[in-house]
């Protein structure tokens, strides 16, 4: 059962977090899976012409966080203990990405979960998967 409507995570987001208008935004939910959509613009950019990895990782966590607290709540605290990206293939500049957020494993203190970023207008082909990450998030005592 979700525990946010798209729109409420967004607003808790953006209430947490001033910055996260710019790592993109939910736009959609589902039992322990969340999505974000990033509108690019030239400050997610390096040279080169491609979407910076610093950028691709902020979008990974920031998908990761949405779907554990749609699995637990509101539960502001919990943290990214350990992140790990894999980068594909060159995103392109001119195209959003997309974000698919997993959790594998979600216990009472650990989540654990993967996040696979898409780049183009087929999200989820996979000649469209630019990275993949595995993240682990602790949980503080949310009982």
């Amino acid at each position: 059962m979700n525990k946010f409507s798209v729109d409420k995570l967004n607003i808790f987001l953006k209430t947490l977090f001033p910055q996260a208008d710019n790592i993109g935004a939910v736009t959609g939910l589902a039992k322990n899976t969340a999505e974000l959509k990033l509108i690019v613009n030239d400050s997610h950019l390096r040279p080169g012409g491609t979407i910076s990895g610093p950028t691709m990782m902020a979008l990974a966590d920031v998908a990761m966080y949405a779907a554990i607290l749609n699995a637990i709540g509101p539960v502001a605290l919990a943290v990214t203990t350990n992140l790990n990206i894999n980068f594909l293939r060159k995103p392109e500049a001119d195209c959003d990405i997309v974000a698919e957020a997993k959790i594998l494993k979600l216990g009472k203190r650990l989540a654990v979960g993967e996040v696979a970023i898409y780049s183009g207008l087929n999200t989820g082909a996979d000649d469209n998967l630019v990275a993949h990450a595995t993240i682990t998030y602790s949980i503080p005592n949310h009982a």
